[in-house]
């Protein structure tokens, strides 16, 4: 068994929302050192087809157009994963109610006490998770997402990775995600049902790993399921505080750690249901 480094803090890197973290990050075990996070340019914009016609047509895709200029205004620049940002119709993964605000930077109930993320958070997440990789890499990379909720942070995933599985450990929520993406047609989109927790072996080692539930560590499972030269991003509960955390496997018992500002995330829950 590697040894798996403890959490050291970090000077704090562009918000995500609210004010910088602070306290001592948890996780891992002793021998991390922190350091400064990939500042790489944005990768070249990805051939995507345009979206089927939806319920909403033409109002959808403005407000979507409009959402994305509210993230470039926010300070995303990876321009695939804003053109992801703005292929996938949000407003499919919410309920009917709900439809009128899916393109408001807000969290939306989905269900079973779950949470739809905001779409700054989302692309936030997937912009950090694969700023590692150049374009030319991102066809052939393989990424896992622990807590699949609706299926609309997997369906931007599958848009900007090669590969995708995600996992989720509520039957309810797996089946209405499998629901929701059954109409976009993402081949290279797997859904899996079990404990994040334990990850996906079978798909690993993963150049990307992002949790959408807050724990009070990384599990050590996912840790191992890291690619050497991956990155997981994660929040992490300190009490009533979470944070949103970086890590990066640097070598094969080694992984770099960096903790990143303020968010708040529906609580990383163990077993099935």
């Amino acid at each position: 068994m590697t040894r798996r480094p403890s959490w050291m803090a970090s000077l704090p890197m562009q918000p995500v929302s609210g004010a910088a973290a602070g306290g001592r990050p948890k996780g891992l075990r002793p021998g991390a050192r922190s350091g400064a996070v990939d500042r790489r340019g944005p990768a070249r914009t990805a051939d995507i087809a345009p979206l089927p016609p939806s319920g909403l047509g033409l109002a959808s895709e403005r407000a979507r157009a409009r959402m994305v200029e509210t993230l470039v205004q926010g300070g995303l620049r990876d321009s695939q994963v804003l053109d992801a940002m703005l292929q996938v119709p949000r407003h499919q993964f919410v309920e009917a109610a709900l439809a009128s605000r899916a393109y408001e930077d807000v969290a939306l109930p989905i269900g079973h006490g779950q949470t739809i993320s905001k779409p700054s958070t989302v692309a936030r997440m997937i912009e950090l998770a694969m700023a590692h990789l150049p374009a030319a890499q991102r066809a052939g990379s393989q990424a896992l997402e622990v807590g699949t909720g609706c299926g609309y942070q997997a369906a931007v995933m599958a848009r900007v990775f090669g590969q995708v599985i995600s996992i989720e450990r509520v039957r309810g929520l797996h089946e209405q995600a499998r629901g929701n993406l059954r109409s976009l047609r993402l081949t290279n989109l797997r859904l899996a049902f079990g404990d994040g927790h334990r990850g996906v072996p079978q798909g690993a080692p993963y150049d990307a790993i992002l949790v959408a539930a807050a724990g009070d560590t990384v599990p050590d499972a996912l840790l191992e399921q890291m690619r050497v030269g991956g990155r997981l991003v994660a929040p992490i509960a300190d009490g009533a505080r979470q944070s949103l955390h970086l890590v990066e496997r640097v070598a094969a018992d080694e992984w770099q750690s960096t903790i990143l500002d303020a968010v708040r995330f529906v609580p990383m829950r163990t077993g099935t249901i």
